[in-house]
């Protein structure tokens, strides 16, 4: 499931697993397209979904970024009280970059990856389950 993001709209379009882009972290001429899968594989996500079972063992949240070369992206990884934050060098536009959480079994239930800019403002929410 790829999901593509143009932030110089006034709506978000997209495509894909939902998420939230709020109104005052849009960014002028910045295009995110995000997908969850079990792997990347030559710079492209694999096994995509939304719903992984609760022995996935890693989800990845691919991204494809135009418009941030030279600034660095955070995703920030989230269930329940954990939280993970990773941070993402954007080196060139266009650019693909991803990150990985390591899922125990017994984590199941509803996560959330936000992507942030420098300022902290969240630019996309992507939502998933796991179990």
């Amino acid at each position: 499931m790829i999901r593509r993001t143009r932030y110089t709209l006034l709506a978000a379009v997209l495509v894909g697993v939902c998420s939230t882009v709020p109104a005052a972290a849009q960014e002028p001429g910045i295009t995110i397209e995000t997908a969850l899968g079990r792997g990347v594989v030559d710079r492209v996500a694999v096994d995509t979904a939304s719903a992984f079972p609760a022995d996935v063992g890693a989800v990845f949240l691919w991204m494809r970024v135009e418009g941030a070369a030279g600034t660095t992206l955070q995703h920030v990884w989230t269930h329940g009280p954990h939280e993970a934050v990773v941070d993402l060098p954007i080196g060139g536009s266009p650019w693909r970059t991803w990150s990985s959480r390591t899922v125990p079994p017994d984590w199941t239930g509803e996560w959330r990856v936000e992507i942030r800019d420098e300022g902290g403002n969240v630019l996309e929410t992507v939502m998933f389950t796991v179990g």
